[in-house]
């Protein structure tokens, strides 16, 4: 009886663990130009197993200097790391702003384009904010 219980737990066991290697996918869009700004480098990651972007950019030296006249604190190389979430075919950011105004960016599986979404009193308008030359899909395992 006890040999029983011991066997049934460790299968339990066993098929908990093999649940736990999940396969994730990240997207990773690159050489993405904008119409307002220069980026030497200019890059987004979408991580859809941990949920996250990472946008990795480097401010080419007339737009670094633009941003940097008014705030001391801009640096050349950034990093910035945003909550995504996924809606039919469309990956968006988490909300930033206050309620009745904010902003997010729209990515759209299998699609170039990155816009961005801003809603002010429930009046929403997308447009296009960075168009990116290469997409890249893995598929990873944890």
């Amino acid at each position: 009886m006890k040999k029983n219980k011991l066997i049934s737990k460790f299968i339990l066991i066993m098929i908990l663990f093999s649940f736990k290697n999940s396969y994730g996918e990240i997207i990773i869009l690159s050489s993405c130009n904008n119409q307002k700004d220069g980026f030497l480098k200019n890059e987004y990651t979408l991580d859809l197993e941990k949920l996250l972007m990472t946008r990795n950019y480097v401010y080419n030296e007339k737009t670094f200097k633009k941003y940097r006249v008014t705030d001391l604190s801009v640096k050349k190389n950034n990093t910035l790391t945003k909550l995504i979430y996924q809606e039919d075919n469309k990956i968006l950011t988490d909300k930033v702003g206050y309620p009745q105004f904010y902003t997010q960016l729209v990515f759209e599986i299998d699609n170039s384009n990155i816009m961005i979404k801003t809603v002010i009193n429930n009046e929403e308008a997308i447009s296009l904010l960075s168009e990116c030359k290469k997409i890249e899909r893995f598929q990873k395992e944890s």
